[in-house]
């Protein structure tokens, strides 16, 4: 292939290349990222911000392996949700990981418990 035809390589195509494909009944996670300061503008330790990534219970659905909700006996109603939905899971659930600093989580497809149209907001009690 001549150096003209070969395709621009983007810090975000190497990035994306970098996030894992889920396979199974697996979906992938984005987590925001939380706030480094709080409302009065005392700035966040590391500690507490690392605290409250790990305890994260909100996310954004990535993608999600082929055999998710595929069985009709354990989800009746289909699927719990879709790629791009704001989402609830347990806390501390899943496989977690960073790729470029960023966390991300690989959760069972069971471990969804509600969908949320504006995450803001949502803070684990």
């Amino acid at each position: 292939m001549s150096e003209a035809a070969q395709p621009i390589e983007t810090e975000e195509s190497r990035n994306a290349n970098q996030l894992p494909e889920p396979k199974g009944y697996k979906i992938l996670i984005a987590l925001p990222d939380p706030d480094s300061e709080y409302d009065g503008g005392i700035i966040k330790s590391k500690k507490t911000i690392q605290e409250e990534e790990l305890g994260s219970i909100c996310g954004m659905v990535l993608k999600m392996g082929p055999d998710c909700y595929a069985d009709a006996n354990r989800f009746p109603s289909g699927a719990f949700c879709e790629d791009g939905d704001w989402i609830i899971m347990r806390s501390y659930s899943g496989t977690r990981f960073k790729v470029h600093g960023k966390e991300f989580r690989l959760i069972n497809d069971d471990s969804v418990e509600a969908v949320v149209e504006d995450p803001r907001g949502i803070v684990k009690a």
